[in-house]
């Protein structure tokens, strides 16, 4: 990256995320107007079917911007993070629990999001998360009826040298490995038939 040390795809990440919550907010609000304009139309499905668009447009880029922008040095409060975990899997069939009362950096939130994405690929069939953190060790347990899991993808998190063809859609498995070990982390994870706990 030069002489800046810049980290460019995570700086790129946050551009693209910033510069679609503007227009995504202003569907928003036209849509809000609309509603408001009294001109004696019913609100439609086709409303309803944007307005839930816009809004899972919304939650999604709030969460790439954590998982996949630049971190910085701040913290993020508690009411924050539980807000974009909420929104983003309104409606899923995944519910998140974020158990951490404290503030915490926001290098920690990426992780524990890009970890999130990792469970996430292997609940098929969607289930209960959990994240938890104790002593600066992050906990994700992940229970469902049924978890599977890639092994070339989820050998990454452990072994980030070896050779795995990567989809968009698994970009989460190789960039976790090398976050967590720029902090001095190491990433583990334990599998069983009806339970997945990754720690970082």
């Amino acid at each position: 990256m030069g002489k800046h040390n810049l980290d460019l795809p995570a700086l790129i990440g946050s551009r693209i995320c910033h510069d679609l919550i503007s227009p995504i907010g202003a569907i928003n609000n036209g849509l809000e107007l609309l509603n408001m304009s009294g001109t004696g139309a019913a609100p439609g499905p086709e409303l309803d079917l944007i307005g839930q668009s816009v809004e899972s447009a919304s939650a999604r880029v709030r969460f790439f911007r954590i998982a996949f922008g630049a971190a910085g040095e701040q913290s993020m409060g508690n009411g924050e993070i539980i807000s974009i975990l909420r929104d983003l899997f309104a409606g899923t069939r995944f519910e998140v629990e974020w158990q951490i009362d404290a503030p915490q950096p926001r290098s920690a939130v990426r992780m524990s999001f890009l970890a999130l994405l990792c469970l996430e690929s292997a609940l098929h069939h969607g289930g209960h998360i959990r994240i938890e953190e104790a002593g600066g060790l992050f906990t994700l347990t992940a229970r469902a009826d049924k978890i599977g899991i890639e092994p070339s993808f989820w050998g990454l998190l452990t072994d980030p040298e070896q050779e795995t063809q990567l989809q968009p859609a698994q970009v989460q498995f190789a960039l976790l490995p090398l976050l967590a070990a720029d902090m001095g982390r190491q990433v583990a994870f334990q599998v069983r038939d009806t339970e997945l706990r990754l720690t970082f």
